[in-house]
């Protein structure tokens, strides 16, 4: 057999790529002009951008703190080019490390109140190190069935075994714990704002199981960090920061940069320092990139009426879409879900919000469960009234047709 035999059937044939999984074929829904992905942006100002020489509003985009073009931000991420260069040339754990590193590990672990952090070069590989270096075999690692996919992957490339529970359901995790041998080391792994749709974990739960059950818990934030809990995340906001072991993140959202760490008790730290594969053999984050994390953080830390307004945003937004007759699911974020169901209609809304001048995603299956495909809105604290307003007009025109 080929090995690249597969390739060629996903591109021309349309059962294939069902039986992967996806609800729609790439090429099919790329030859009726509704393809919603790699769609190249000409310039970005964060909350419009032009494609193909139009403007747009982007409502599809992480950047919550409106960060990514503030001149503070792009001043740090220029001078430290200037100082360093492009490139560490290096994993972290030869000649990798700068002082301005561990300065930024510092910070974040006091901004999380946890005794030290580590970062990595993405949020992928924060997850991917972490989960996998302290899973070994005869350890048990528990998920939501909507973690997200580094979580997962990073599950896998453990030697622990994976055991998972309905989303947001305590009394399945409940379950799944009590399943668990006695002689085993459990680890919780949960997303604390999950990515489609915006809602919360349940963590006065949750903690409350594993300190029950004697299993640690590691929360993703990579969603939650500067846009909720005041900026500290989910736990901060639920109350039980200080009960949460480890805490994942990421620079690529509300830190207008590219990274990702995990923050927990020093001893935690240090061994993820010396057995994540991820860290030890990846080159370190860019100069550019870590002083670019550092200056938003501080921004983030001393602005946070930009977090009250992100969510004023979210929730203006949300009534809206309410209002309109559209299913919003449970957010409680600056992800506001626009739940379809159908995959092709969808698509379908997806693109005449395109042609309307609306920037937004399209979610479907396996990314979301059979039957819930989605247009994915994020907002931005630096939206204007009249971004807002642009939006609502042009759905409420799509949808009186």
């Amino acid at each position: 057999m080929n090995l690249f035999d597969k390739c060629e059937r996903f591109l021309k044939d349309p059962s294939y790529a069902a039986s992967l999984g996806l609800q729609a074929s790439p090429t099919v829904v790329e030859a009726m002009g509704l393809y919603p992905y790699f769609i190249p942006l000409d310039d970005t100002e964060g909350t419009t951008v032009s494609v193909r020489g139009r403007q747009m509003v982007m409502i599809g985009s992480n950047n919550y703190l409106g960060l990514t073009t503030d001149p503070r931000v792009r001043k740090a991420a220029q001078d430290a080019v200037a100082q360093f260069g492009t490139s560490c040339t290096g994993s972290r754990f030869l000649n990798g490390t700068l002082a301005m590193h561990q300065e930024l590990e510092q910070q974040l672990a006091r901004f999380l109140g946890k005794e030290d952090a580590v970062v990595f070069s993405t949020g992928y590989q924060a997850n991917l190190g972490t989960i996998s270096s302290l899973l070994g075999r005869g350890d048990i690692v528990i998920c939501d069935k909507e973690d997200h996919a580094s979580i997962l992957d990073g599950c896998r490339l453990s030697l622990g075994r994976l055991m998972r529970y309905r989303h947001n359901d305590v009394e399945d995790l409940e379950r799944v714990l009590r399943a668990c041998p006695s002689n085993a080391g459990v680890l919780v792994v949960v997303d604390g704002v999950f990515s489609m749709e915006g809602d919360l974990a349940p963590l006065v739960e949750i903690v409350d199981l594993c300190r029950t059950h004697g299993a640690r818990l590691l929360v993703d934030d990579a969603h939650g960090i500067g846009v909720t809990g005041r900026g500290r995340g989910t736990a901060a906001q639920l109350g039980v920061l200080d009960e949460v072991d480890l805490i994942v993140g990421t620079f690529s959202k509300a830190l207008a940069s590219v990274g990702g760490f995990v923050a927990g008790d020093a001893s935690v730290i240090h061994w993820v320092r010396h057995r994540a594969r991820s860290l030890i053999f990846s080159a370190s984050l860019p100069p550019s990139s870590t002083a670019a994390a550092f200056t938003a953080l501080g921004i983030l830390e001393a602005e946070p009426e930009r977090v009250d307004r992100v969510n004023a945003i979210a929730e203006r937004m949300r009534n809206a879409y309410r209002a309109m007759g559209l299913d919003v699911g449970g957010s409680v974020t600056p992800i506001v879900p626009i739940i379809v169901g159908d995959t092709m209609e969808a698509l379908k809304l997806w693109k005449t919000l395109f042609e309307g001048g609306v920037y937004t995603n399209v979610a479907m299956p396996p990314a979301v469960p059979d039957g819930k495909s989605l247009l994915r809105t994020s907002y931005m604290a630096t939206h204007k009234e009249e971004h807002m307003d642009q939006v609502l007009q042009v759905l409420s025109d799509v949808l009186s047709k």
